[in-house]
């Protein structure tokens, strides 16, 4: 988070940048590393759990503890030794892990908080899963994510995006610290207790400014009615502050409750590993069968399909055409939902379906002003057509909606700096996401090589090649939806330089 900075040995880590230094050189470390060596320096000495540490990198989503191990073995081949000769990171058998060095916190100045919009700004943490039972851990994620959808689709907010927002998941935090983070004003709390067909919902709206509750209420109904309990939270809020109800219009809800958790339970295990993703598709393909209504269902296995975990291999031309059908047919079914717009119009750009992509992603930024993930896609494809300055504008709305992101939005922003001429930004942008699982290598390749450094371009080129041995830059020229001929050539340029097979 914003606002501290560790020294110990050679190194200086800001979690709030995302940046370790050594010597004061950055050192290219992955997004959830660097979220696992600030929660162990963060408390030094202590013995963290395993549960503790997956939780602080892959807060909100069920993961395997090898992703874990791997991550702390990268860690460690970071960090080195200390002068003692001994591991950063010591492991504790069958317990967890211990950061050993000796922390000096720095003073100074801080990074600034971000300015708050010009619009009543809300993030809503995730809600406390309160019963005896483990399990309902989901249902209580899926309230938090439901109700930042609702307040998002609102014009006249601003509404931090879900990723961001779970960051703050089992963490104490004031709120004050919380909302200067984020650059919002407004904090929705809560909890909820499922127990016996009944749910229990406390809930309170706070203006972090100045520690006023504007609003609290508890609510213990059926679970029946778990959606009109969420349609009347959200009208409350909107009600507190705009100060006049203004509903969007209806979203499609689903009619299987048990459809429901599979979805949100899903939804956590998508872009984590291939085993993971296979076991969403089983999810989501079973909430299809208990709902075939649920538009939401169809939006997130299209996505599955597409980031090409169930089809090894990546996105081949049956998958593409597997998840457009499942896009089409969310939104035939909830054309009120932006979440399913956007999939779709991003599917359609990569079949050329252009003007009816246009008209998708126009219309999902109509209906949810605040969805950071169609400003982030639209940045990606306005980058392929050429408009570079407007594929800028769009990442940097994505990023300000969901300061925490996903690795992906690291990779749209460093292809649109590369786009840009910016290869320097590139490099630092794309040496924060996962280079070592996704494709932002190439990327991340291409500019080192714009700059000159052709060595460390060509090491990039052939980490990448290991996990996507037929990649060549004449296939991929063919299946990425450009527009604009000088920019295909621009990327062209920067992938022969890197070395890639042509």
């Amino acid at each position: 988070m914003r606002g501290l900075r560790f020294a110990f040995g050679p190194f200086v880590l800001d979690p709030g940048a995302g940046t370790l230094l050594r010597n004061g050189d950055t050192v290219a470390v992955s997004h959830r590393g660097l979220q696992l060596l600030a929660a162990l320096v963060e408390r030094p000495g202590e013995i963290l759990g395993k549960a503790e540490l997956m939780d602080a990198a892959w807060p909100g989503m069920a993961v395997e503890e090898g992703n874990l191990t791997v991550q702390i073995s990268q860690l460690r081949k970071l960090l080195g030794i200390t002068a003692d000769g001994d591991d950063w990171i010591v492991t504790v058998p069958r317990v967890g892990y211990r950061f050993i060095g000796v922390i000096e916190q720095l003073s100074g100045a801080m990074p600034k908080s971000l300015p708050l919009p010009d619009k009543p700004s809300i993030a809503v943490l995730p809600f406390v899963n309160i019963g005896d039972d483990p399990a309902q851990e989901s249902f209580a994620d899926g309230l938090t994510e439901d109700l930042i959808t609702d307040l998002s689709r609102t014009r006249g907010l601003f509404v931090i995006a879900r990723n961001s927002a779970f960051a703050y998941k089992g963490k104490a935090m004031n709120a004050r610290a919380i909302a200067e983070e984020l650059g919002v004003r407004y904090l929705l709390e809560g909890s909820a207790r499922r127990i016996a067909g009944r749910v229990r919902i406390n809930a309170q709206l706070v203006d972090a400014v100045n520690g006023d509750h504007l609003w609290a209420e508890r609510f213990d109904r059926s679970l029946d009615d778990i959606f009109a309990v969420q349609d009347e939270v959200t009208g409350k809020i909107v009600e507190a502050l705009l100060g006049r109800l203004r509903a969007p219009p209806p979203r499609n809800r689903p009619k299987s409750l048990e459809a429901y958790d599979l979805c949100v339970r899903a939804r956590k295990l998508m872009d984590d590993s291939p085993q993971t993703a296979q076991e969403a598709h089983l999810m989501l393909t079973r909430a299809i069968a208990l709902d075939p209504d649920y538009a939401e269902a169809y939006r997130w296995l299209a996505m599955n399909h597409w980031m090409g975990w169930v089809h090894s291999g990546g996105p081949t031309e049956p998958a593409r055409g597997i998840a457009l059908d499942l896009a089409r047919r969310a939104v035939a079914l909830d054309p009120n939902d932006a979440g399913c717009r956007w999939i779709l119009a991003y599917l359609l750009s990569y079949e050329r379906s252009f003007a009816e992509a246009d008209a998708e992603f126009a219309k999902a930024i109509e209906l949810d002003p605040n969805e950071a993930d169609t400003f982030a896609a639209l940045s990606d494809i306005a980058v392929l057509a050429g408009r570079v300055g407007e594929g800028l504008e769009h990442i940097a709305k994505a990023f300000r909606l969901n300061p925490f992101p996903p690795g992906w939005y690291y990779l749209v922003r460093g292809q649109a700096q590369y786009a840009a001429g910016e290869y320097a930004a590139a490099v630092e942008t794309l040496r924060r996401d996962e280079t070592y699982r996704t494709s932002s290598r190439r990327f991340l390749a291409a500019s080192l090589a714009q700059l000159g450094r052709l060595d460390e371009a060509r090491v990039e080129a052939e980490l990448f090649l290991v996990g996507n041995p037929r990649f060549t830059i004449g296939h991929w020229a063919m299946t990425e939806p450009f527009r604009d001929a000088a920019m295909l050539e621009h990327f062209i340029d920067g992938y022969r330089k890197a070395g890639f097979p042509e």
